[in-house]
């Protein structure tokens, strides 16, 4: 395309989703969560017909000889279905924000003053792989009467473009302008530099997927950005944890889904209990095929055991402990107290998710109120960093930010207030229109 048909094509998507914000922005609840149970019901009823557009998104994939991380998040199954179904249920179910009053104060002169929370307007989310992003996105974008625009990755395109189909249906059986949801149906990376330009019409970009995108987007954005470059989570295994949890705990999040942010990437281990808690739980994490990246004093202790010569053990460099695998890849540390833990993640992880292993309460809240990150656990897997897990109905990421949302940003992320003020002809000051200019003018 050229730069004009560009320019063109991005303003039309643009100006489609900025003209309907007023209709969106007074829609009865009721409206918006039927919309939401029809399109989980399309859904349900077209399942084939998405396997079968997806099926084609996985073969051009493989092609593409893309990583066999990349084809699982692309791919759709029943199971998959199944959660997109449930999340436009689950979102038609929460409490919808628009319109409510947060907080409500009266001054001494008498004006009552409330924060009233209100769409964000039109939302760009730009993603890569996963098709049930889609879902998520639009249907939290529908619920909270933001017009949102899609732009899913060339590797998703037909499914992308079946569900959108499905979910602007949905929107005009129950009177919603169909522009509510709008998708980038061309592939041009010159669009979505276009799209970044867009302050004043677009209200907030929010990337998701790998780092490289995240900074692309960041770098390039003229409008604001909602973001979280990487997910380096880490856990703590303390000398007080009950570490029958532990190695279920961190076994869940390295194991269970390694190629999503919230996996585990850092394992810190108490030294005290390093000889008893390292062995067996490298025996597991081998078991599973998980590479273990260690410093010298975890790497003695596991290298020395003659049960685990069948897992790959090797000594970790600086550069480790930074990097977000998204595989089976597990970079270990002995540390000998909580506050060389805290030390680490402040170091080297990214503010995402991060859990101590402890059955020491004064302990645990020491974590909880010093890691400075958007989730933090005691006694979890880090896998829970999720809108849907965490009864949110679902979310358009997650968000290591300070500035308006942090951690998932779900339903409620997706408003912000407003002041509203009510008063009986109040004037500041008593400084109205002096008597005199009343008179003159006359009576009436």
């Amino acid at each position: 395309m050229k730069v004009t048909d560009i320019e063109s094509y991005v303003e039309e998507k643009v100006e489609r989703a900025r003209s309907v914000l007023r209709k969106l922005s007074s829609l009865k609840t009721s409206q918006k969560n039927k919309a939401l149970i029809i399109a989980s019901e399309l859904i349900d009823a077209e399942r084939e017909r998405i396997k079968e557009e997806n099926e084609k998104d996985i073969t051009s994939a493989e092609d593409m000889g893309l990583k066999p991380s990349v084809i699982d998040r692309l791919t759709l199954n029943d199971k998959r279905i199944d959660g997109m179904i449930k999340v436009l249920r689950d979102v038609a179910n929460l409490p919808d924000p628009v319109g409510e009053i947060v907080r409500m104060w009266t001054v001494p002169n008498g004006l009552k003053i409330g924060r009233m929370r209100v769409p964000l307007g039109v939302i760009l989310i730009i993603y890569e792989s996963r098709p049930n992003v889609t879902v998520e996105a639009a249907s939290l974008c529908i619920k909270s009467s933001n017009a949102v625009i899609l732009r899913g990755g060339k590797e998703a395109y037909n499914t992308n473009m079946i569900l959108v189909d499905i979910l602007r249906r949905a929107l005009e059986e129950t009177g919603i302008p169909a522009d509510a949801v709008q998708f980038i149906d061309r592939q041009d990376r010159e669009i979505v530099w276009e799209l970044l330009k867009q302050e004043g019409k677009i209200d907030v970009a929010i990337p998701r997927g790998g780092e490289g995108l995240i900074r692309a987007v960041s770098e390039n954005a003229k409008i604001p950005v909602i973001k979280h470059y990487k997910g380096v989570c880490n856990i703590y295994v303390d000398k007080d944890a009950d570490l029958s949890k532990a190695y279920n705990i961190v076994f869940n999040a390295k194991v269970q889904r390694p190629s999503v942010c919230n996996a585990v990437e850092n394992l810190l281990v108490h030294r005290d209990i390093a000889e008893i808690f390292l062995p067996r739980m490298a025996f597991y994490l081998g078991k599973a095929g998980v590479e273990l990246r260690c410093d010298e004093e975890s790497f003695s202790i596991l290298k020395s055991d003659p049960k685990l010569d069948f897992v790959q053990i090797k000594r970790a460099t600086e550069e480790d402990y930074y990097e977000e695998y998204l595989d089976l890849i597990l970079a270990v540390k002995v540390v000998s107290d909580i506050d060389e833990a805290i030390d680490f993640i402040e170091k080297y992880g990214s503010k995402h998710s991060d859990a101590i292993v402890t059955e020491n309460y004064t302990k645990a809240m020491k974590f909880l109120n010093e890691v400075d990150s958007s989730t933090v656990y005691v006694n979890a897997s880090t896998r829970f960093t999720d809108g849907n897990e965490m009864g949110l109905g679902a979310e358009m990421g997650i968000s290591t930010d300070k500035i308006h949302a942090r951690g998932p940003v779900a339903l409620e992320e997706l408003t912000i207030t407003k002041y509203v003020v009510f008063g009986e002809g109040h004037i500041r000051d008593d400084f109205g229109v002096p008597e005199i200019y009343l008179k003159e003018y006359g009576e009436g």
